[in-house]
């Protein structure tokens, strides 16, 4: 008999590829990020005998002790704020950084990739609804954000990551998901990049986002039940 996470872990996939289908798309499009914080080393060790490989973490420290603690062939990807004090334990540990937020916060991180003699994947993470509680850089100033990461030749600028507010009805984020969306392309017309990554959705709110062309999609709880 499957572990309780395996089969909730199976119905999350087929909801993603359903919610593809239903929006047109290809379900190899969109890929899930199952995040982990706060879960223990043994149910991402669950999930990644079973097939995911792309885990999402909020905090480098406890990320870096599952990082030692598991194998190698799992791509970890950042999905909470990164303050500049730990940019130097995140760079080149992670696969992706989804929370770039912050011209500060993209010097530091360039700075410490060069001293790596790597390339760190990252992608900016924008707060449409001006949540003075949420982190993200607010639309107006997103263009000296841009020229600042463009600038880094150690910093590959892959996309952009949302968090939306909270509502009861998901039907509610879509417009948020939507304008991210109209945002990546302006930014790949206007800078001539290609932006491929479009991390938004999560546990509540995933098929409105797929629906509006997600590509990384952020589901914790719905997978690995509620955090003690």
């Amino acid at each position: 008999m499957e572990m309780a996470i395996v089969v909730r872990w199976r119905r999350t996939v087929e909801a993603l590829a359903e919610a593809a289908e239903a929006a047109g798309r290809d379900p190899a499009t969109v890929r899930l990020v199952a995040v982990s914080k706060r879960h223990p080393a043994a149910a991402v060790a669950a999930l990644h005998a079973v097939g995911q490989t792309v885990f999402g973490e909020n905090y480098v420290q406890e990320a870096r002790a599952k990082m030692a603690a598991l194998p190698p062939s799992i791509a970890w990807h950042l999905v909470g704020h990164l303050q500049t004090n730990k940019v130097r334990q995140a760079v080149g540990a992670f696969a992706v950084i989804h929370t770039v937020d912050s011209v500060r916060l993209a010097h530091a991180l360039q700075e410490e990739a060069r001293r790596q003699d790597c390339v760190q994947s990252i992608l900016v993470q924008v707060n449409l609804a001006r949540e003075e509680q949420k982190s993200g850089v607010l639309e107006e100033d997103l263009p000296v954000l841009v020229e600042t990461v463009l600038a880094a030749p150690n910093l590959a600028w892959q996309g952009l990551m949302l968090m939306p507010p909270f509502f009861d009805d998901p039907q509610r984020a879509r417009p948020y998901f939507a304008r991210l969306r109209q945002l990546r392309d302006h930014l790949e017309a206007r800078w001539g990049v290609r932006l491929p990554e479009l991390s938004m959705g999560m546990s509540g709110d995933f098929a409105a986002a797929i629906a509006e062309g997600a590509t990384l999609v952020r589901i914790g709880t719905r997978i690995f039940g509620e955090r003690s």
